[in-house]
């Protein structure tokens, strides 16, 4: 029974870090002119950082249920070889919030946070990487949407039969 939630399982893992990714870049986005926050100094522009576990539920599976047998000493014996599947790319990732002390400096002497020399300190917010960066995770929380979508038409149909 497990099996047949793995799908749900992924496609939720991915929604939710689409969902992050959104956050933040809407995030950057709202604070491009920041120049000062709770802390006094600019704000720090966000990136998502994923981190992969180590050990991959699906590559377990897959080890578990098939015996790779070889034919000559010189093959790769079934404990060597890699199985599709099998690495950061099916595990499970966890999501960490990086921030980065990215800035850029403008004259502005009258401006309320301008240093001794006029200078202000702004968050280096790159507004076109950051729509990119949103436009990008919508689309793949909507293709992980259907994803989804599709699964539930799969197990409908398999009940109908």
């Amino acid at each position: 029974m497990d099996r047949l939630f793995s799908t749900f399982q992924t496609a939720s893992n991915a929604l939710a870090i689409q969902r992050q990714r959104v956050q933040i870049a809407s995030e950057n986005l709202a604070n491009a002119n920041t120049t000062r926050t709770e802390s006094g100094k600019a704000y720090r522009p966000k990136t998502l950082q994923i981190e992969r576990a180590e050990n991959s539920v699906f590559g377990e599976t897959l080890r578990s249920r098939l015996q790779l047998k070889t034919s000559s000493g010189l093959h790769m014996g079934s404990s060597d070889a890699p199985l599709r599947g099998e690495g950061p790319q099916s595990a499970a990732p966890e999501a960490l919030e990086v921030s980065q002390a990215r800035y850029r400096y403008e004259y502005d002497p009258s401006h309320p946070d301008a240093d001794e020399n006029g200078m202000v300190e702004y968050p280096d917010v790159d507004m076109v990487e950051e729509m990119t960066r949103l436009v990008s995770a919508n689309r793949l929380y909507e293709a992980n949407l259907s994803v989804i979508e599709s699964e539930k038409e799969i197990i409908k149909r398999s009940f109908e039969i």
